[in-house]
């Protein structure tokens, strides 16, 4: 819908939309909202108190957040799967073209370091890998490189939603390790708020992750970018590369690029 048309919007119909946004990004921008509907800061500050006397989103500095329990549910490993398959693949090839043979890599959990699992086992140049990770679908893609990549599990508590391995125990491991290359899933990437998660036992074993790698890249699907959740992760400024896909939103690559993070793009 252009501008021009959100500016007739009845001001219900607008907050309502508004209150869409905000729901499904969980964080929201004063200077975004006003650019998305097309009305001034003022405009958005007034149906922002609106719906905060309603107790539909809460205000914080420079924009608003939904309320705890009204943001969405996380995704089994198998919903995630089925989305962005092919931007997922393209990353997954980028970052295993970071991987030089006898290197020590950290895969995080998730459906894009997987597809980094398929990419380094379809990688026959590489000898002398060894890979640590907390994810058991990430495991078994590696299985098939066995000889050339030696797989590390971190141990654990099993989480089912995500097949993978968290506290207790999924950390000890990690502590007395120093790897030299971390590949780290997300939910969310923010320039002011950095990386995050979903869910809090994740988010703690990648800060552990992050605490164990040389290089650390995060590799994170366009429609990460611009997201902010619970659990934090790191700040960008504990990152080295951003690899992401050609569904991140324009002006989000832009900021993080402003903000000064290295950031790949694949077509």
């Amino acid at each position: 819908m252009l501008n021009e048309e959100i500016e007739q919007l009845p001001v219900t119909l607008r907050r309502e939309r508004m209150l869409q946004v905000i729901s499904e990004r969980q964080f929201v921008r004063v200077a975004d909202l006003s650019d998305a509907f097309g009305i001034s800061d003022v405009t958005v500050r007034g149906d922002l108190a609106a719906l905060e006397s309603s107790h539909a989103v809460r205000r914080v500095r420079g924009g608003a957040i939904a309320p705890l329990g009204t943001g969405r549910t996380e995704p089994s490993y198998e919903e995630s799967s089925v989305a962005l398959i092919g931007e997922k693949q393209r990353i997954g090839e980028a970052a295993a073209a970071m991987v030089s043979s006898g290197m020590s890599v950290l895969l995080d959990v998730g459906t894009t370091t997987t597809a980094i699992a398929r990419a380094l086992v379809a990688r026959t140049d590489l000898e002398q890998i060894v890979v640590i990770t907390n994810g058991l679908k990430v495991a078994l893609e590696l299985e098939d490189a066995a000889g050339r990549i030696t797989v590390v599990v971190t141990g654990g508590t099993l989480r089912r939603l995500q097949h993978s391995l968290v506290n207790p125990m999924a950390t000890v491991l990690l502590d007395r390790l120093h790897a030299d290359l971390g590949f780290v899933g997300c939910n969310g990437v923010d320039v002011e708020r950095g990386v995050t998660n979903l869910n809090l036992p994740e988010a703690e074993v990648k800060q552990r992750m992050i605490a164990a790698a040389q290089r650390v890249v995060v590799v994170a699907d366009g429609s990460k970018l611009g997201q902010v959740h619970l659990g934090r992760v790191a700040g960008l400024d504990e990152v080295d590369t951003l690899v992401t896909g050609p569904s991140a939103p324009v002006h989000e690559v832009a900021r993080l690029r402003r903000a000064g993070v290295d950031l790949v793009q694949v077509e």
